[in-house]
């Protein structure tokens, strides 16, 4: 690894070292969510409310020196709420566009689940193209963008199924869970995490990490380790484990989130275990097992990743 590259790494240390600080006891998820980051994929959170999901958003956007917004999903909110609005202005004799929060860098659509499908619908080209079309006109989002969304599990009131387009831009779906008895203990004794926020200091700047993001993609992908993915992929399509198995996109994403892995540990390559340690976050919510038992079933991931040979 070059020595660019090492102090990049150096950085992604100290920023997983300070969002730990905040988040305690959550070091994998970080870890998750900083890979989904680096590969310039979109976070999903499901969890119950008070685990910690708006805080880790607002940590990481914080240590990254990226603008945040928050929008909290609720079933009046309309895509216009999102995007925003053209409204005429005496003064100038003429529409002005009022851009929404979705012009930011690190949206946290929060409790995404309680927005009808419409506005649920109005992310995916902001999502999916880094741009949303307002009145005909075509409009960037500022880069780096990340989109952070937490959703409640489906079966508490007031909640809709994300549907699977929606599901499918989401680079991974992690879940937080509640605390260990000493990182909770930390948690009681300790500040509060929004004063502790505020404390915080950026670790990287938005063009360092644009830079890191270009570094994913140079870290390389053997031949073997490409066999390797593929045969994951044959095996969710086998008709076992799955009811329709991985598109090529997913395939593409999985690749992209196993190199952000391989340089988070500090390699300029991808080993099988950087796929098997993200493969869970990656495709879980995006396949219906077989059996019945519920989207993203990760102990299906986890049996079926067993099942097949590593190189």
């Amino acid at each position: 690894m070059s020595e660019i590259n090492a102090a990049q790494v150096s950085q992604l240390g100290e920023l997983v070292d300070q969002v730990s600080t905040i988040i305690v006891g959550k070091r994998a998820q970080i870890i998750d969510s900083v890979a989904c980051l680096l590969a310039g994929g979109h976070l999903l959170i499901e969890d119950v409310p008070g685990v910690g999901k708006t805080t880790l958003a607002h940590a990481l956007s914080v240590s990254l020196g990226m603008r945040f917004s928050r929008v909290q999903f609720t079933s009046d909110l309309m895509p216009s709420d999102l995007i925003g609005v053209s409204v005429y202005e005496r003064a100038q004799e003429r529409f002005v566009f009022h851009p929404g929060p979705v012009f930011t860098q690190v949206l946290l659509a929060d409790e995404i689940n309680r927005a009808g499908p419409k506005t649920q619908s109005a992310l995916l080209e902001a999502m999916e193209e880094q741009q949303v079309t307002v009145e005909g006109e075509t409009r960037a989002l500022p880069q780096p963008f990340f989109v952070i969304a937490t959703q409640n599990p489906s079966d508490q009131l007031g909640t809709y199924n994300l549907p699977e387009s929606q599901l499918d831009r989401f680079l991974m779906c992690i879940t937080l869970g509640y605390p260990d008895h000493a990182s909770e203990r930390a948690l009681l004794a300790g500040t509060d995490r929004r004063s502790a926020i505020a404390q915080l200091k950026p670790v990287m700047q938005p063009a360092e990490l644009l830079a890191v993001q270009r570094s994913v993609l140079a870290v390389h992908a053997s031949d073997a380790l490409l066999d390797y993915l593929q045969a994951l992929i044959a095996a969710t399509r086998s008709g076992r484990w799955f009811i329709e198995g991985l598109s090529p996109r997913a395939g593409l994403a999985v690749l992209r989130a196993a190199r952000a892995r391989a340089l988070l540990d500090r390699r300029n390559h991808v080993a099988p275990d950087d796929v098997q340690s993200i493969l869970p976050q990656c495709i879980a919510h995006r396949l219906i097992p077989v059996a019945g038992a519920g989207r993203g079933s990760v102990e299906q991931v986890r049996a079926m990743i067993e099942s097949v040979a590593v190189p």
